[in-house]
C-alpha cells in the first residue's frame, strides 16, 4: 500500500513464482538447510539440550526449538534517509509462501498465523549515524517490517523479501536524491538499458513512488516520465521517448531530416524532441532541426491545416554528448569538467542559439513574433552521465536545462557514496514459555517505528493462490 493511494498491490500485479518460492528456489541455501532442520526437529519432538543459553531464570528443558516463535525486524542501514519501496511485494511473498509442506506433499499456508507490522511504500526512514565514521547505530534503526510467528514458516522468504526491498528502495532513494538536486525539474527515467528487462516494472514503480513523494514533500508537480511501457506496468504509466542515434545514422547523419520524418509519422501527442549531438555540433543540428520543423509548421497553418501543424511543433532538443568528446561549439579551457560532454557552456550556447534563431529567418512581419514564441518554447533536455552532484553544479550555475535524463546512476549501490541500500533482517526476540524475550545478536536490539501498522490480510483475499 503506498502512502499516496491507500491501495495494496497483490499477486495480480507481481505474478510471483509461488511454487518455487515455497520450495526455496530463490532462497540462500542456508535458509533451506535450517528450514529442513527445524522441521525434522519439530517432528522428532526435540527439546532444547544446550548448556550455555544466553538466558537465565526460566526452565528451558521443555523448549520446543523446532516450533520456535520469533520476532524478526527488517531494516536498512543506508546512511541518512531511505525512501522505502517493495513492501507490498514482500507482504505478497508472506501471504502466498509462508507455511510448510505436510506429509502428503500439500502446502499448508500459515500467513494468517503471523503477526506482521509494516510501513507503506513511500515511507521515509532514517538510519542515524554515530561517532564512528562510516558506521551507524544498529540499536536505533527504523524497521520497515516486523514479523512474529514460527520461524520455520517464513525462514525461506528472508532472501527474496530483503532483495525486493533493497532493489526497489535503492532505486526510489536515488531518484528522490536526483529530483532534489534538480530542484523541481523533471528527471527522465533512463536506466532500462543498463539492467535485465525483468526488473523494469519494479524499477519503474519505485521511480513513480519517488516522484510522488518528492511532489508531496516539496509541493511540486513534477511528472513521471519513463522510457518503456514495462516501467509503467504496475501504475499505468506509458513509455515516452524521441529518436535514438541509430535512426539519425539511417538518415545519413541528418538530424533535421530524421526529426521531420519522425514528426510526420508519430501521433501529435508524442513530444518531438530532437537528439542533436550525432555530428558533435549540437548547436548547428538544433538550428537546422528548428528551422525545418518551423517551416513545416508554418506551411500547414497557412494552408489551414491546424491539426496537421501540431505534428511539427518542436518540443525540445536533447544534448547527449559523450563525456570523452568536446562539442565543437565549446572552446577548450583545459579543464575536462568544463570542456567535455554535456557541459554548462554547451547548454548556454544551445539556449542562446534557439532563442535568437528566428531573427535570421526571412519571414513576413506577421510571422516574426510567432516564430519568436516558437523558438523560445523549445526546451532543452540533457543526458549522459548525470548524477545528483553533477545536476547540483548545473543548478548552482543556473544552466538553462529543462529536463535531466538519468540512467545508470539511479541503480548506484555504493557504500562510499552513501547510496548503499541493502536491507537486513534480525531476530530480536524469541518466545520462551509464552513470554517474548529479547534475543538479538550483540550490538543490535528490538526497535520501533511509528510508521509501522498491523497488516490486514483481507487485501489479498481475492488473490489467486496458484496452489
Amino acid at each position: 500500500m503506498s502512502i499516496f493511494n491507500g491501495q495494496r498491490l497483490t499477486n495480480e500485479t507481481f505474478k510471483l513464482d509461488i511454487q518455487r518460492m515455497r520450495q526455496g528456489w530463490y532462497s540462500d541455501q542456508y535458509f533451506v538447510n535450517v528450514e529442513q532442520m527445524l522441521t525434522v526437529l519439530g517432528a522428532r519432538g526435540y527439546r532444547y539440550q544446550g548448556k550455555f543459553p544466553r538466558l537465565s531464570g526460566p526452565a528451558l528443558d521443555d523448549l520446543d526449538v523446532g516450533h520456535m516463535e520469533v520476532e524478526m525486524q527488517i531494516f536498512t542501514y543506508r546512511p541518512g534517509r531511505t525512501l522505502v519501496v517493495g513492501v507490498d511485494k514482500a507482504l505478497t511473498m508472506l501471504r502466498h509462501c509462508a507455511g510448510y509442506w505436510d506429509d502428503s506433499g500439500k502446502f499448508v499456508q500459515t500467513y494468517n498465523e503471523l503477526e506482521v507490522m509494516a510501513v507503506h511504500d513511500g515511507t521515509l526512514v532514517n538510519y542515524p549515524p554515530i561517532d564512528t565514521p562510516g558506521s551507524g547505530n544498529l540499536r536505533r534503526v527504523q524497521p520497515v517490517l516486523k514479523i512474529r510467528g514460527r520461524y520455520r514458516d517464513f525462514a525461506l522468504l528472508e532472501t527474496p523479501v530483503l532483495g525486493t526491498l533493497s532493489r526497489s528502495s535503492r532505486i526510489a532513494s536515488n531518484v528522490y536524491a536526483t529530483l532534489s538536486a534538480a530542484r523541481g525539474k523533471p528527471v527522465l527515467f533512463f536506466p532500462a538499458r543498463f539492467d535485465a528487462h525483468e526488473v523494469q516494472a519494479a524499477d519503474g514503480y519505485a521511480y513513480d513512488i519517488a516522484v510522488q513523494r518528492f511532489n508531496r514533500d516539496f509541493r511540486q508537480h513534477v511528472p513521471s516520465i519513463i522510457s518503456t511501457n514495462a516501467q509503467g506496468d504496475w501504475w499505468g504509466g506509458e513509455g515516452a521517448g524521441t529518436v535514438p542515434h541509430a535512426v539519425v545514422a539511417c538518415f545519413l547523419g541528418d538530424t533535421a531530416a530524421a526529426t521531420v520524418a519522425f514528426a510526420s509519422v508519430l501521433p501529435p501527442d508524442v513530444p518531438r524532441i530532437a537528439l542533436v549531438d550525432f555530428n558533435n555540433d549540437s548547436v548547428t543540428a538544433s538550428l537546422r532541426t528548428l528551422r525545418a520543423m518551423f517551416e513545416r509548421y508554418r506551411i500547414c497553418l497557412e494552408a489551414g491545416k491546424e491539426e496537421e501543424a501540431q505534428r511539427y511543433i518542436l518540443a525540445g532538443v536533447r544534448l547527449d554528448t559523450n563525456r570523452s568528446v568536446r562539442d565543437i561549439n565549446v572552446a577548450p579551457l583545459g579543464d575536462p569538467a568544463l570542456d567535455m560532454g554535456v557541459n554548462p557552456r554547451l547548454v548556454f550556447a544551445a539556449r542562446a542559439a534557439l532563442d535568437h534563431a528566428w531573427k535570421a529567418w526571412d519571414l513576413p512581419e506577421a510571422w516574426r513574433m510567432r516564430a519568436r514564441t516558437y523558438c523560445h518554447n523549445v526546451k532543452i533536455a540533457v543526458s549522459g552521465g548525470f548524477s545528483p552532484q553533477r545536476i547540483n553544479l548545473f543548478e548552482e550555475l543556473e544552466v538553462p536545462v529543462d529536463y535531466y535524463g538519468v540512467g545508470s546512476w539511479l541503480m548506484s549501490n555504493d557504500m562510499d557514496k552513501g547510496t548503499n541500500t541493502d536491507f537486513t533482517a534480525d531476530v530480536v526476540r524469541v518466545k520462551v514459555n509464552g513470554t517474548w524475550t529479547d534475543m538479538a545478536r550483540v550490538g543490535r536490539g528490538p526497535c520501533d517505528n511509528d510508521a509501522l501498522a498491523r497488516v490486514d490480510w483481507r487485501a489479498w483475499e481475492t488473490d489467486d493462490d496458484l496452489a
